[in-house]
């Protein structure tokens, strides 16, 4: 039998070898797992910078779209406007405010509030309309202007119940059925200091983010017979906001952390354009 002496092993240099070799493996599949790491959690970026910046920006064109809807120039043309705006449109650096009836009053399972009758309140002599649901959205000075079936708007000085008191006369032709919505003052502007699009209902509720890590969002518009967009700061534009037919909207979105591999060609930040041409259905 053969002495254990005598069996050979490995020697210091074999093992030493040996370890560099696997260290180098290691390392490379390390390098190969961190890289492929990377590239999910870009991508993942990626695809979440875009959804959550395409959403909003399909709100906010959507809701463009919509302005003058409800026929809201009886409320523009009453002194303070609807909470402080007299324009349909009103451009601003960064921003847009637009007035409309952008909100159906609706009940809490969803079924919509109408008109059930019209009349006068036998102490002040002034319109009534009994609605088939109680609703606290047109409750409070910032909160009380309503458009009636979207083709006459009035602002409501009282509520009780669902019978609210109107300050300004109803013109004919209120029928059971019809619809009441909430015409609104809204503002999209952008916030630099933490980049994000928001979205202000002018009613002294502050402006909550609708999306996070939006670097730029710029309006340029097109007046009827007109084909030059022109800024929010253009004098000929402050004289004929009337004239604006078209809205081009732009934003500029930025992933909410770097990507490893663009850090050699720029500041690590992946981003992504969206621009909308919106056209004006109600003016």
């Amino acid at each position: 039998m053969e002495s254990l002496l005598n069996r050979k092993g490995f020697t210091l240099i074999e093992l030493l070898i040996a370890l560099v070799i696997g260290s180098v493996l290691m390392a490379g599949m390390y390098r190969t797992l961190l890289s492929q790491q990377q590239t999910y959690t870009a991508g993942s970026q990626v695809a979440n910078m875009h959804q959550n910046a395409r959403i909003a920006v399909e709100k906010m064109t959507r809701e463009i779209r919509m302005a003058g809807s409800g026929n809201v120039n009886h409320l523009l043309s009453l002194p303070g406007g609807v909470n402080g705006f007299r324009n349909v449109i009103t451009p601003g650096n960064n921003s847009i405010t637009i007035v409309g009836a952008f909100k159906q009053a609706r009940r809490n399972n969803g079924g919509a509030i109408s008109v059930t009758a019209a009349g006068k309140d036998p102490s002040t002599g002034k319109d009534t309309l009994v609605l088939n649901y109680a609703t606290d959205d047109f409750d409070g000075a910032k909160h009380h202007f309503i458009s009636i079936g979207g083709l006459q708007c009035n602002i409501v000085a009282s509520r009780s119940v669902n019978t609210l008191l109107l300050d300004q006369p109803l013109a004919a032709g209120i029928v059971v059925g019809t619809p009441v919505f909430k015409a609104q003052a809204i503002t999209y502007s952008l916030d630099l200091n933490h980049l994000a699009l928001q979205r202000d209902e002018n009613t002294g509720g502050g402006a909550p983010d609708l999306a996070e890590n939006i670097e730029q969002l710029e309006f340029r518009y097109i007046l009827k017979n007109e084909t030059i967009p022109r800024f929010y700061n253009d004098p000929y534009l402050a004289s004929h906001l009337a004239d604006i037919r078209m809205i081009l909207v732009r934003a500029v979105a930025r992933t909410d952390g770097k990507d490893p591999h663009l850090s050699r060609v720029g500041d690590g930040y992946r981003r992504r354009e969206l621009s909308s041409y919106v056209e004006l259905r109600n003016l």
